[in-house]
């Protein structure tokens, strides 16, 4: 098992997420595109004001290992979205962090998509209780139960 901490994201914690949203396999991973600094500034800044967003830092041997988080999309889906830094993968920290934050938010169904070529991501969620919804241009995965 995995021993990990997930604690409110703070300001400080912004300019580790930054170097690790911007790394290029990690983005190849994501298929999300990297923001510049300015725009990933921005965009967090938002993130951290909105009180009906869910985030939290994933700290793993007391180092910031990424971020999970959990928001609303549309008028009804709640979505959960990590990034990992790419010196923590393949060491069951996605895996802890998910099932961690899973007993912090309640709503369900909840939603996640995976790029349809990261076969780990969508075993980390399936390791959760996630169930493939549709397979398109990205993975789309959905949880239901607590």
């Amino acid at each position: 098992m995995t021993h990990i901490l997930l604690r409110p994201t703070v300001e400080t914690d912004l300019p580790i997420l930054f170097q690790q949203q911007i790394d290029p396999q990690a983005v190849a991973m994501s298929a999300y595109p990297s923001k510049d600094r300015g725009e990933f500034m921005r965009h967090w800044e938002g993130i951290l004001k909105n009180k009906t967003v869910t985030v939290r830092t994933i700290v793993y041997k007391e180092k910031v290992a990424g971020h999970i988080i959990c928001w609303k999309e549309g008028r009804y889906e709640q979505r959960i979205g990590y990034w990992i830094g790419k010196e923590f993968w393949r060491r069951g920290i996605a895996s802890a962090a998910v099932a961690d934050f899973l007993l912090l938010v309640r709503p369900r169904p909840l939603f996640a998509e995976v790029a349809n070529h990261n076969l780990a991501s969508k075993r980390v969620l399936e390791k959760n209780g996630f169930f493939l919804h549709d397979e398109g241009g990205k993975i789309s995965m959905y949880k239901l139960e607590k």
